[in-house]
């Protein structure tokens, strides 16, 4: 099954962080059914050097890009219009749980 590295950046207008913070809850609870399901393999906020969070990274075990795309599009962040830009590379896990998987 195909993996991505997801970097998603949040809005950098004046109201942005209000809308992170408004929709954080929803957020999380939402991300439950993805590890749940094993599609989220691990993820969190970025920040900058102030530690403001400014957007999100995550990696995500998907039967396609499809699929990435549909779990992006229904987390409460996109729907909120936290999350502005999104920049998804494919990549394979290598290094997991202090195990090695060439």
């Amino acid at each position: 099954m195909p993996q991505f590295l997801v970097t998603i950046y949040d809005g950098t207008d004046a109201e942005a962080p209000a809308r992170r913070q408004a929709t954080r809850p929803a957020h999380l609870d939402g991300l439950k059914g993805n590890v749940t399901s094993g599609k989220l393999v691990f993820g969190g906020p970025i920040f900058d050097e102030a530690q403001n969070p400014i957007g999100s990274f995550l990696l995500a075990d998907c039967a396609d890009r499809a699929e990435l795309d549909a779990m992006i599009a229904n987390d409460p962040y996109t729907r909120g219009g936290v999350w502005q830009r999104v920049d998804v590379k494919q990549v394979r896990l290598v290094v997991q749980d202090g195990r090695i998987t060439p």
